[in-house]
């Protein structure tokens, strides 16, 4: 009882100063932001009024927006799909004891602490450098390169990290479970399906919805990598809203409004797929 008194009396100064910075440094503005997304302005004190016209030029002034739209969800369906494959078979390798794991699970995991905009860079060189001596071109002349190098790059980096979170999902496998499936005659595969798989779906639901929003939303290595090259045909959504909002005078309110439509999108597919995928729990 006397626990819970201290714990209720002090409550509020531990959790004011976060509540706090929350408040002004995500609230706020994203109320902000959501206000501008219905005015034109230059500056946030010369704000006019302009209802929905914002939201009907983002989608009607060309079709740059619908085309970034499209684009980003072809390569976060392809980079959720191989991420998650590539990582779970790289945990499933790592949880065998085989010699040398824990540096081979540093170095998988190592590209994920290099920030987007030095990886973009980095997979800039080596592929421009690859095209270049057998092709002849560069990843700005087909956008197909620039498609699938955002792809490599998105894989390089997110594996390691899906992978540790897998590899926690497997070791918390009863052993008496899998030696009881060993002892009935189950092979790897019956193991794999019926007994790995249901029992890291929390791992899944996590790992799925980080490679989503992360895919998503990517910004600094498209930037880096392509910067929409050749013209705008590699222009993922939130760079597509930065050029929009600092690259064109008078369009701050657009790009704006696109700001909104972008982070409702990502809430929504993100909930769908949280629901989904914690059926899948409930149901193993």
């Amino acid at each position: 009882m006397e626990n819970n008194k201290a714990i209720k009396k002090y409550f509020p100064v531990f959790v004011l100063p976060t509540l706090l910075a929350f408040t002004l440094f995500f609230v706020v503005p994203f109320i902000m932001g959501f206000l501008l997304s219905f005015t034109k302005f230059k500056v946030v004190t010369d704000a006019h009024f302009v209802g929905f016209k914002n939201y009907i030029r983002a989608f009607t002034i060309n079709d740059e927006f619908i085309h970034a739209l499209r684009f980003t969800t072809l390569f976060t369906v392809v980079s959720m799909i191989t991420v998650n494959v590539f990582a779970f078979l790289l945990a499933l390798l790592l949880t065998k004891g085989l010699k040398g794991t824990n540096f081979f699970r540093s170095v998988f995991f190592m590209p994920n602490l290099i920030g987007g905009i030095v990886l973009g860079y980095i997979w800039n060189l080596l592929i421009n450098g690859i095209l270049l001596h057998f092709f002849g071109e560069d990843i700005s002349f087909n956008a197909k390169y620039g498609f699938w190098g955002l792809v490599v790059l998105t894989n390089w980096q997110l594996i390691g990290y899906m992978m540790v979170i897998y590899i926690a999902g497997l070791q918390n496998i009863p052993s008496d479970m899998l030696e009881a499936a060993s002892i009935d005659g189950a092979s790897g595969l019956t193991t794999l399906f019926k007994i790995k798989l249901p029992m890291v779906m929390p791992s899944i639901t996590i790992c799925m919805f980080l490679t989503l929003t992360n895919s998503f939303k990517m910004f600094d290595q498209n930037l880096a990598l392509t910067n929409g090259a050749p013209g705008t045909s590699t222009e993922m959504l939130a760079l597509n809203i930065y050029k929009t909002f600092y690259g064109r005078t008078g369009f701050q309110g657009v790009g704006q409004a696109k700001a909104v439509v972008f982070f409702l999108i990502v809430a929504i597919i993100a909930f769908v797929q949280l629901k989904l995928t914690n059926t899948k729990e409930i149901e193993h």
